[in-house]
C-alpha cells in the first residue's frame, strides 16, 4: 500500500472536519492508502510535521484555511523531494481551492485528493517565508478576510464596498520603490497585493483575467494615493473586478519584485500577518509544487 500524511486543523471552518472525519479516513484507505493522521496543536505546526515526517510518505493531504495550506507548503518547499499534496478546503475563505476548481464538499474534496487531476503550482518566497496565493499590504489588506462571508452571501461585491467605505478615514500611503524584472517604480503607494489566484477574499476578478497558476508569474495590483474621490470610487471598483481604467493604479505580471520603502511596512501572505520589513525580495517559484486538482482530465 503507499503511505499517505492527512494533517487537519481541527478548529478551522467552526470545526466541521471533525464530523466527516471517519469518511475522510474511509476514502483514502478505499483509494489504497496506509494513513497516517495529525491534527495540528498550534501556530507552525503543520510546516514542522512536514519538514520532519513528509519525506516517509508518498502523499500528504492537509484540510484547514489558507492559513493551514500556506503551511504545509511552506514545510514541503524545505524538502529536496517533495510528495505530492492534496486539499480539503474547510475555512472560511478558501481562495486558492476555488482557483484549483476544488468541491465545497468535504468528502468531495477528499476524492479529489487522492483521484483528482494533478497540477503543479508557482509558489511565492517572500524574503525566507512563503505564500501561495497572495502577499498583500496597505489600507484594503484586511477588507477581503474580514469581511463577514454573511454580509458577502448576502450582498455580494457591494459587501466588500460598503466594509472598504468604512476604512476611508483610516487611508495612509507609503513611499516605495519597487523593481520588478527590469523595471522601476517610485510613487506613494496605499495598497498593493501579489497574487497567483484567480480569487481574492473570495472574489473573483480582482487579480485580473487569463490567470495561469504554473506560468511563472505573479500578478501585480499596486495602487497609489486617489487624486480625488472620484478616481477612489475607481480604485474601489478595481478592488471587486471591475475593469476599470485609471493611472493610480500599476497593474503588471513580474517573476521578480524588490520593494524598498521609507518606513516599516506591515504585509498579509495568504491571510495571515507576514512580517512588517522595510525591503523585501519576492521570487517567483516556477512549478514548485504538485498538487491535486478538481480540473477536468483532458480527453
Amino acid at each position: 500500500m503507499k503511505n499517505l500524511l492527512f494533517i487537519y486543523n481541527p478548529h478551522s471552518g467552526k470545526g466541521m472536519i471533525k464530523e466527516n472525519l471517519s469518511d475522510i479516513i474511509d476514502c483514502f484507505v478505499k483509494n489504497g492508502y496506509q494513513v497516517g493522521v495529525y491534527p495540528t496543536q498550534e501556530r507552525l505546526d503543520a510546516k514542522e510535521q512536514v519538514i520532519h515526517t513528509a519525506y516517509q510518505y508518498d502523499m500528504v493531504v492537509c484540510s484547514g484555511g489558507d492559513g493551514t495550506l500556506n503551511e504545509v507548503i511552506s514545510g514541503l518547499m524545505e524538502l529536496p523531494h517533495k510528495p505530492v499534496l492534496g486539499y480539503i478546503p474547510a475555512g472560511s475563505t478558501n481562495d486558492f481551492a476555488q482557483s484549483i476548481r476544488l468541491p465545497k464538499s468535504f468528502l468531495e474534496a477528499a476524492d479529489v485528493a487522492v483521484n483528482g487531476m494533478p497540477i503543479y503550482v508557482d509558489i511565492g518566497s517572500f524574503g525566507k517565508k512563503n505564500f501561495v496565493y497572495i502577499a498583500a499590504f496597505g489600507a484594503f489588506t484586511d477588507v477581503s478576510y474580514m469581511t463577514p462571508q454573511e454580509m458577502k452571501n448576502l450582498l455580494g461585491h457591494s459587501a466588500y464596498l460598503i466594509d472598504a467605505v468604512t476604512k476611508l478615514t483610516s487611508l495612509r500611503t507609503y513611499h516605495m520603490t519597487v523593481t520588478y524584472d527590469d523595471n522601476t517604480i517610485e510613487d506613494d503607494f496605499l495598497y498593493g497585493m501579489i497574487t497567483n489566484s484567480i480569487s481574492v477574499g473570495g472574489f473573483k476578478g480582482i487579480t485580473g483575467k487569463n490567470i495561469v497558476l504554473d506560468d511563472g508569474l505573479f500578478e501585480v495590483m499596486l495602487i497609489k494615493q486617489p487624486k480625488n474621490p472620484l478616481d477612489l470610487n475607481v480604485v474601489l471598483g478595481a478592488l471587486i473586478g471591475m475593469d476599470v481604467k485609471t493611472d493610480s493604479i500599476v497593474n503588471v505580471k513580474a517573476s521578480r519584485i524588490v520593494i524598498n520603502a521609507a518606513e516599516k511596512v506591515p504585509w498579509v501572505l495568504d491571510g495571515e500577518y507576514g512580517g512588517s520589513p522595510k525591503k523585501v525580495k519576492i521570487v517567483n517559484n516556477k512549478r514548485a509544487v504538485k498538487i491535486m486538482s478538481g480540473i477536468a482530465k483532458k480527453s
